[in-house]
């Protein structure tokens, strides 16, 4: 991909997704598995698996349970990177919101894309009422970003999941007050 830059108006949120954006989100998935990524999936991730994967999602997206961002490609329909929003939380907890599934395919990384999928993530939870949002990752990278945008780090948990390819990873969590 070429030197170019995301910015806020390149997210899209979907509300309804067609064949073509859930094709392309499993083949981003698939994507980040195979770079290494722990995502919640083993290697060999499946075409249909991830199918059913984003299917779900996209149920939830419909229904206003979650929210559902996505980056294209400059002048291209492909998703090249997502991220979403579980709103629905426990009556306990309504301020609350967790995102998941940060992803950015690894030819559009470094780009600013998972920058501006960020913001625009915030941008839906304050716009949702949510006043805290949490996440997990185990990737330094993400670490990075997360912090760079003012993210606070909670703590590690040692063997908290598995490398698509086995063996225990640690998993750091953040939270961030809008």
């Amino acid at each position: 991909m070429a030197d170019s830059a995301f910015n806020d108006d390149s997210i899209e949120r979907l509300h309804a997704v067609n064949a073509d954006d859930l094709r392309s989100l499993a083949e981003l998935l698939i994507d980040c598995v195979e770079g290494g990524a722990s995502v919640s999936f083993m290697r060999p991730l499946s075409l249909p698996k991830a199918l059913d994967f984003w299917r779900a999602i996209a149920a939830d997206a419909a229904a206003g349970r979650r929210a559902l961002l996505v980056a294209r490609a400059p002048g291209a329909a492909a998703i090249i990177g997502t991220v979403h929003l579980i709103l629905e939380q426990p009556e306990n907890q309504p301020h609350r919101a967790d995102l998941s599934k940060m992803l950015v395919c690894r030819r559009a990384r470094r780009l600013g894309c998972g920058a501006a999928l960020l913001r625009a993530a915030e941008a839906v939870a304050r716009d949702a009422g949510k006043s805290l949002l949490v996440l997990d990752t185990a990737s330094g990278d993400a670490e990075r970003l997360y912090a760079r945008l003012g993210w606070k780090r909670v703590g590690v948990v040692p063997g908290f999941a598995l490398w698509p390819d086995g063996g225990r990873c640690d998993t750091t969590f953040f939270y961030r007050e809008l």
